[in-house]
């Protein structure tokens, strides 16, 4: 593969754009759907299958995106995933057009759960093939950073677009964004992954090996914690202690603290991804975000004002945050180059079954034994994950805390 004619700086910010434009399709629905579902005679449950129906594909396809990596490349599938993601887009129009919204609805959600799979994997590849192990934390805090900053843009765009102009023009205008998005990967993004496509590797070729498992599981706690605890039970959490944000219901609120955590996140995805590179080290700044996260949790638990709770949103988003670039770098380092794609498949898998398994163990738990022990039990998780972190690196390099030089392949 030749990538000398595309520097990869170049390549990296071409990948961040694309996934950031695309990005708005993701969260423009959120704002519009849920409260156009009776309008339009979508039952309040179908809404919220819509709304999940992207994340359930993407579980079923994470494994085989980053096993089609490694076997054509990356540059196909990234263009595909997101002129799939802008087709599914447009979709949204034709679904405020028909007779029947909720079947082209869960058609559009499906299919972007297959292009945004196509895109995460083959996102972290491109930036893990074009760049060296001292700046590999740098650039994938970058991309990561793009990618989260994608959907909650989306979520404006969805609520001051159809406010202003319409829910039709909102959701056009999220499609030529995705549209966009697939343009500059075109005619930027070069193939940096494989020179002749591989017939030998197969679909079921999932990478088990210790490295994607290891922060696999890791990518599995704080989801759990992060998507399927905090942000399924803030809103109940601040209706139970009657506490307001400027005024605001418990939705509204929730909505302000989610939003804080988002930016927070996304952040310190850029600033623990170059510490990382600064150090020359992952474990450090991993292990210090963890237990960042871990803080966040605990003053959760014992939270009962808006000045505790927004703390707490800052901590939690600046752990969750903090520790992507690296982990996802650390992945690469430790990952043979011809089994990124599948290596990256096994971890978006296990944060998806993280983040889908969240809500349905936090929502009836908080119920029975209440939010303390819920949240209590949360700020443990990255402890665990801490730990599993270690066990699995001093087990591949024999030692806690080595270098990216040592790790690197």
């Amino acid at each position: 593969m030749s990538t000398s004619d595309h520097p990869p700086r170049r390549i990296v910010f071409a990948v961040v754009a694309s996934t950031f434009f695309v990005g708005f399709g993701g969260g423009v629905v959120f704002p519009i759907l849920p409260n156009l579902g009776e309008v339009l005679g979508i039952s309040a449950f179908m809404v919220g299958l819509i709304l999940s129906a992207n994340r359930f594909t993407r579980l079923v396809c994470n494994a085989p995106a980053g096993v089609l990596v490694d076997r054509i490349g990356t540059r196909k599938p990234f263009i595909a995933g997101l002129v799939i993601e802008a087709f599914a887009t447009v979709l949204y129009v034709v679904a405020m057009l028909s007779a029947l919204p909720e079947a082209w609805f869960m058609l559009a959600r499906i299919l972007w759960g297959v292009g945004s799979a196509l895109v995460f994997a083959t996102a972290y590849t491109i930036t893990a093939d074009v760049s060296d192990a001292g700046s590999r934390g740098t650039s994938m805090g970058i991309i990561r950073a793009g990618i989260t900053f994608g959907f909650p843009a989306g979520l404006v765009l969805g609520g001051v677009v159809s406010d202003l102009w319409g829910d039709i023009e909102a959701f056009v205008l999220a499609a030529a964004f995705a549209a966009f998005a697939s343009l500059i990967a075109y005619l930027i993004v070069p193939e940096t992954h494989v020179d002749e496509p591989d017939d030998s590797i197969k679909p079921w070729d999932v990478d088990t090996s210790l490295p994607a498992v290891t922060i696999g599981l890791v990518n599995f706690g704080l989801y759990f914690a992060y998507i399927g605890v905090l942000f399924s039970t803030l809103v109940l959490f601040l209706d139970e202690r009657a506490i307001s944000i400027f005024g605001l219901d418990a939705q509204g609120s929730s909505g302000m603290l989610m939003a804080i955590t988002v930016l927070m996140g996304a952040t310190f995805t850029l600033g623990g991804g170059v510490l990382s590179d600064s150090l020359g080290a992952r474990i450090p700044v991993l292990v210090g975000f963890l237990l960042t996260a871990c803080l966040g949790f605990v003053v959760l638990a014992i939270g009962s004002s808006f000045e505790v709770l927004v703390l707490a949103c800052i901590l939690i988003g600046a752990g969750q945050g903090g520790i992507g670039g690296p982990l996802i770098a650390l992945l690469a380092d430790l990952t043979p180059e011809e089994r990124m794609g599948r290596a990256v498949g096994t971890n978006n898998v296990l944060g998806d079954i993280g983040g889908g398994l969240g809500p349905l163990v936090s929502l009836p738990l908080v119920n029975i034994v209440g939010f303390e022990p819920v949240y209590a039990v949360s700020a443990l998780l990255p402890l665990v994950a801490g730990v599993i972190l270690l066990v699995g690196v001093y087990s591949l390099t024999g030692q806690l805390n080595p270098t990216i030089r040592e790790t690197s392949n």
